[in-house]
């Protein structure tokens, strides 16, 4: 399929920096659940394996969009706006569903209720937002400026 829009220019970036700052921000993620739950330290290991599904399983997300699904679509802004945050969406509720399964496996925990999934699309969106903040105040491509 031809792509819609040649001008797009598929973002790479070395594995090494992202698996730095996507499991240092899983271990940081994961102490300070640790630390506001007040579990004890044995719980360590299992809040950073599931906080690496939204910082790791979160830039595979936005990779795909970047790379696949965005030369593909129309470079109409509107419509780029909204498939992202359709593939926030559903990238959340993927990544939920990836962080649920790891735990019942570990430790045979029960399916949350539906409406968990549904907050999990819409808390990743407000994750990816932040984030996208954060690169935007540093002057970098993002989502606001239209341009990551």
């Amino acid at each position: 399929m031809p792509s819609t829009n040649p001008d797009w220019i598929p973002y790479r970036e070395p594995l090494r920096t992202t698996l730095t700052r996507t499991i240092t921000i899983a271990v940081v993620v994961g102490i300070a659940i640790v630390a506001f739950s007040g579990r004890d330290l044995r719980a360590l290991p299992l809040a950073i394996l599931l906080a690496l599904w939204p910082t790791l399983g979160g830039h595979f997300v936005e990779l795909f969009f970047l790379n696949w699904l965005r030369p593909r679509l129309p470079a109409a802004r509107g419509v780029q706006v909204v498939a992202r945050l359709v593939v926030w969406f559903v990238g959340g509720c993927v990544l939920a569903l990836a962080m649920y399964l790891t735990t019942r496996v570990l430790y045979g925990f029960r399916p949350p209720p539906w409406k968990t999934w549904l907050i999990a699309g819409f808390a990743f969106i407000g994750i990816e937002l932040v984030a996208h903040l954060v690169l935007q105040l540093r002057g970098c491509n993002s989502f606001y400026s239209g341009r990551g």
